[in-house]
């Protein structure tokens, strides 16, 4: 491959996230995806992709885009991790803006500071990015650019708009799905931006509450494969094919569930901490659960040296725990240390099969039956039920190429070196096997 590097501003890459699909799944020969088996074999492929730890959207996205683990770029949850004070629950600000808690540069940053042009669907930990050319946020805003765009050409409407913003429980995620494929195909076709970031739901949320590889979610997974082919449609008839790459992937497997793990409920119980119904109000340690991984947290730093072994002797006693270490160990699974950051855990806990963390402090039981509810993810990378999916095609992509494995930390130096740009200090490589 050459190596003199420039950025490539007639190139364009289109990375499509498909939440939720499970790379053993996705070795199932039934599943109705025509689209994407058209693209797969036109171009390369890994049997599986390793996520980051915790194995969640906006860990494992944030891993995809920068190409480092969460230890580095600090996304551990759907949000920015607020610690307001002593005996002051944790909490998490969704929509805080990503350059208050993304520790390093993305792909995004990077590009555009070549002189490329950016654009994001949906995709997470980007509120308010300054790099980003064009968005389409999750939670859209009628004054917002793209939007005023979509309207005046009558693709979407204000009362439209609204209703991805209010509408009760985020329900009917097919739906906004669809929404989010217009204004990428949008966003594509009016804009032909170099980088294009395109992430969708309802696979998730299927999987979620009905299981993978129920009904649920081949329909969903058949209804995904209908808006890739959406995408796919729009770049042919941009007249860019031949200029553009296809990066499909997906960020987290998911593992069957049975039983909570209730740990602010122990707090509570033990007069830890004080709650209202489900919510704690005061606390002298709190538990935030990442799903098969839960984060303890001290709120009084005066007292962790008191407390933090209590802590670790009355968790080691509770059902459904496997193991817990010290939040100092973090960086030996991916994950930051308190020393680095302080909002990491003081110690952190993994789920044994089948259990899973909950944030709930009402009851008093410790640990209870999962209800309206099958499965989940947030468990460490190692675990090869959190695999997910790899496809490349397209633009500089070789055809019929196969491996074994990769790691999400590649994706991000591979995409560079497609538009002729460089990540800083990435902890992935260039997948050189898949390059033309």
């Amino acid at each position: 491959m050459n190596s003199h590097f420039s950025p490539n501003r007639d190139r364009h890459v289109v990375v499509m996230s498909l939440d939720g699909i499970p790379a053993y799944l996705w070795r199932q020969p039934d599943l109705a995806v025509p689209n994407i088996r058209k693209l797969l074999a036109e171009g390369s492929t890994a049997d599986a992709m390793t996520e980051t730890s915790p194995a969640n959207t906006w860990s494992s996205h944030t891993s995809m885009i920068t190409g480092r683990s969460p230890q580095a770029h600090g996304v551990l949850y759907l949000g920015e991790l607020n610690l307001p004070g002593p005996n002051q629950p944790p909490v998490v600000y969704q929509w805080a803006d990503k350059e208050k808690y993304v520790r390093v540069p993305t792909l995004y940053d990077v590009a555009f500071d070549a002189g490329l042009t950016t654009a994001e669907s949906d995709w997470v930990a980007i509120t308010n990015a300054p790099k980003i050319t064009w968005a389409f946020p999750e939670i859209p805003r009628v004054e917002g650019k793209v939007e005023q765009e979509m309207m005046a050409a009558g693709i979407i409407t204000e009362e439209q708009i609204g209703w991805m913003q209010h509408r009760p429980g985020r329900k009917a995620l097919v739906w906004h799905d669809e929404m989010w494929t217009k204004a990428a195909c949008f966003m594509f076709k009016e804009h032909q931006p170099n980088l294009l970031l395109y992430h969708m739901l309802s696979i998730d949320w299927n999987h979620h509450y009905y299981g993978v590889g129920t009904e649920a979610s081949h329909a969903a997974i058949a209804y995904a494969d209908r808006l890739v082919g959406d995408i796919v449609q729009t770049v042919d008839e941009s007249g860019l094919r031949d200029k553009t790459t296809f990066i499909i992937v997906s960020d987290h497997g998911f593992k069957k569930v049975t039983r909570y793990i209730n740990l602010n409920v122990a707090l509570k119980l033990a007069g830890l901490a004080r709650a209202n119904g489900p919510n704690l109000v005061e606390c002298a340690a709190a538990v935030m659960s990442l799903g098969g991984v839960g984060c303890v947290y001290v709120t009084d730093p005066t007292r962790k040296a008191e407390l933090l072994p209590k802590l670790r002797k009355m968790f080691g006693d509770v059902e459904g725990i496997a193991r817990i270490i010290d939040g100092k160990e973090g960086p030996t699974v991916g994950m930051p240390s308190p020393e680095d950051d302080p909002r990491m855990g003081d110690l952190i806990l993994f789920a044994k099969e089948g259990y899973l963390f909950n944030n709930s402090a009402e009851g008093e039981d410790e640990v209870t039956p999962v209800v309206n509810y099958s499965s989940t993810h947030g468990y460490l990378a190692s675990d090869p039920d959190m695999d997910g999916i790899f496809i490349a095609t397209g633009a500089g992509i070789k055809k019929g190429v196969q491996l074994p494995r990769i790691s999400s930390l590649d994706l991000a130096p591979t995409i560079a070196h497609l538009l002729g740009i460089t990540m800083p200090e990435p902890e992935g490589r260039v997948i050189e096997e898949i390059l033309l």
